[in-house]
């Protein structure tokens, strides 16, 4: 099939068909995968669309590594993804573990739409639960072995200065506040009641990390080296999460007292 396929030709109209999406790329800076309605993902084909981010989290390695050794030995039944966008990294954790339950959350319901169809597309609708939160909001007492999430933490003076590409993705999904730790620290602030005694929280924070350090310098984060290097990735176990969510509120309700300051006079 290889020596077929070396040796056939385009169409006439299948070569105007792909002269057409790369101009599209070149001169509207669409991103490939939207092009072409589909992204590679830890092995696995993904439909992808401008109604969330082309899925590429360095998440895709551990996932393919089994998350290992960052979760041992311990026994993991549910796993939660927050800011799971298309479901690129819930329906890569669910195909790769079949004994894993997996929810998965976002705020948008165009991501989430994604996320169904991608759902749909490796048959995990037995074991793969979407719903619309605002973080953990939407959860009651469920409690996870696992919390993955790769939120948005770019900051707005990021964002203005990426390459055109990024206009075409939901702003929703990159940017989140002035240092890009918003969202991250309220998942540090609210995931210890949703792990298990001995649960695993692993966060993508990228280029954020710096600012993370510098607010939360005694958090034992721990940050995970990939093939290429560090990716910006923390873990921390929930033991320790709990011993510094004293310190983690405070910082939230220091941040939120500023931002209502702030427009207060701006009001």
């Amino acid at each position: 099939m290889p020596g077929t396929l070396a040796q056939a030709k385009l169409l006439d109209d299948e070569i105007a068909a792909v002269q057409g999406l790369i101009e599209r790329r070149i001169s509207e800076r669409v991103p490939a995968a939207y092009l072409i309605g589909s992204a590679q993902f830890a092995g696995l084909t993904l439909r992808s669309d401008a109604r969330a981010l082309v899925p590429r989290s360095p998440i895709a390695e551990l996932i393919e590594n089994g998350f290992q050794p960052w979760l041992g030995g311990r026994p993991v039944q549910r796993v939660l993804d927050v800011c799971t966008g298309g479901g690129s990294i819930a329906v890569a954790m669910a195909v790769r573990r079949p004994d894993w339950q997996v929810d998965a959350l976002d705020l948008s319901p165009d991501a989430l739409a994604l996320a169904a169809e991608n759902v749909a597309l490796h048959g995990l609708q037995s074991r793969l639960r979407l719903l619309q939160s605002d973080l953990f909001a939407a959860l009651s007492d469920e409690v996870y072995e696992l919390i993955v999430s790769n939120p948005p933490y770019i900051t707005e003076d990021e964002y203005a200065a990426m390459p055109g590409e990024y206009r075409h993705e939901p702003k929703l999904g990159l940017t989140s506040g002035l240092d890009g730790c918003d969202a991250c620290l309220r998942i540090l602030r609210d995931a210890p009641r949703h792990l298990a005694e001995h649960g695993l929280l692993i966060v993508e924070v990228g280029e954020a990390e710096r600012a993370l350090k510098r607010l939360l310098p005694e958090l034992p984060l721990v940050w995970i080296e990939f093939s290429v290097g560090q990716m910006g990735i923390f873990a921390i176990e929930a033991r320790d999460l709990r011993a510094h969510r004293g310190a983690v509120e405070r910082l939230c309700r220091a941040r939120a007292q500023r931002v209502a300051s702030h427009q207060q006079l701006a009001g």
